[in-house]
């Protein structure tokens, strides 16, 4: 194992470990989008706040492996502040990276770049996708 492999395994962990914007957002406040992965069982509660075209809060709650939690710990970490149009782009580069493209090394995933690994695993995709599937979900119901 490399040591950039073991450097991404314990960012994987922390955020696993202690997530961020663990919590949910009053009904009032926002949207809340419920997903699940029925070949795994993870499942997310994802609460988004978008205000004037951004992304003023996300928060998540669930139940699933350490890359389903840690990815939803990250994505959220990611989107806040972010314009809507740049929550999405980020959506799709994660999308990409998953898919084992090359992306733009000039943009700075920051600690998301821990879940480049997983492209390698097929069945782990899902999985690291799941929250970021919500987000999607929850911006384009949001805006009709």
């Amino acid at each position: 194992m490399s040591s950039l492999d073991d450097l991404y395994r314990r960012v994987i962990m922390d955020h696993y470990q202690k997530p961020r914007n663990r919590g949910k957002l009053e009904e009032w406040e926002g949207l809340v989008i419920n997903l699940n992965n029925p070949t795994c069982g993870d499942s997310i509660s994802l609460s988004l706040k978008v205000e004037d075209g951004r992304v003023a809060d996300a928060k998540f709650v669930g139940e699933g492996c350490s890359i389903s939690m840690s990815s939803a710990s990250m994505m959220t970490e990611a989107v806040k502040g972010k314009t809507v149009e740049e929550a999405l782009e980020l959506s799709h580069l994660f999308s990409e990276l998953m898919q084992g493209k090359e992306i733009d090394e000039s943009i700075d995933l920051g600690d998301i770049e821990a879940l480049r690994g997983v492209a390698k695993f097929p069945a782990r995709i899902k999985c690291a996708t799941l929250a970021w599937k919500a987000l999607e979900q929850g911006i384009k119901t949001g805006q009709s």
